[in-house]
């Protein structure tokens, strides 16, 4: 006999069964599909609750820090670096973590000096520091709307201003201001922007560009914890700090000095 023949006596056969069994079959069937709709949504709920959760997690955990936990964490990456201890990077150990996102702790406003690497000298890998750099370390419009993302945006906890010494740009804008020294291009607007800083310093020996370089990390300190509507609402509520670093070329070591 075929298949069809054989569905066909079954359905006929289904058809002669008394009422009761019927309904009790349909209700059997319409609580199996109910169970198996139910079952399904609470799987997916589930399903949705872990991906939250999960979202939730930041990239790399041990950079949730304080301010002063971030700042700490810094300079001991710094000591580290200063005394040849630097710990060796892998970067396939972060890799996977990174491409779902970043959570750096802590953001450097540096000049472009090749000598003068955050990323080395604070001993840390990548997904750790949030950097801009320019020549000189000034301020500028964009520099300002990079640490307010970076604060606002990806929770970053400290701000350094990161100076060093034997700065070419402060020794443009002494020359600038001192011997009245124009330059070509777009580096004389790199000279006038480090101007005030040069002006505060009276010290005129040998020791006057190493002045004028701390002033100007200080200057920009004090202009973004005062001056960025941003930057200013989260220092005066204690959520970042904001400080200021000197780079020492022949020891590799971070002054503090704002």
């Amino acid at each position: 006999m075929c298949h069809r023949c054989d569905q066909k006596n079954n359905d006929q056969q289904n058809s002669k069964q008394d009422p009761s069994k019927r309904s009790f079959l349909k209700l059997t069937a319409v609580s199996a599909i109910g169970l198996g709709f139910a079952g399904a949504g609470i799987a997916i709920a589930q399903e949705k609750k872990a991906a939250a959760a999960y979202a939730k997690v930041p990239p790399k955990p041990e950079n949730v820090l304080t301010p002063d936990q971030a700042l700490e964490r810094l300079m001991e990456g710094n000591e580290r670096y200063v005394t040849g201890k630097s710990v060796p990077l892998d970067f396939h150990d972060v890799q996977a973590a990174l491409v779902k996102g970043q959570n750096p702790y802590a953001t450097i406003l540096g000049c472009s000096d090749s000598r003068v690497s955050p990323e080395h000298c604070f001993d840390e890998a990548q997904g750790d520091l949030f950097v801009a750099r320019g020549a000189g370390n000034y301020l500028t419009n964009d520099n300002v709307a990079t640490l307010e993302y970076s604060v606002a945006v990806l929770n970053t906890p400290l701000i350094m201003v990161l100076g060093h010494e034997g700065c070419g740009a402060v020794k443009a804008a002494i020359d600038a201001v001192d011997n009245h020294k124009d330059f070509p291009g777009h580096i004389q607007l790199l000279a006038s922007a480090i101007a005030p800083a040069v002006r505060a310093v009276s010290d005129t020996s040998s020791g006057r560009l190493i002045n004028v370089t701390k002033r100007n990390v200080i200057m920009t300190v004090e202009r973004l914890r005062t001056k960025t509507p941003i930057l200013d609402h989260y220092h005066d509520h204690k959520k970042i700090r904001v400080v200021g670093g000197l780079y020492h070329l022949d020891t590799g070591r971070v002054e503090l000095i704002a």
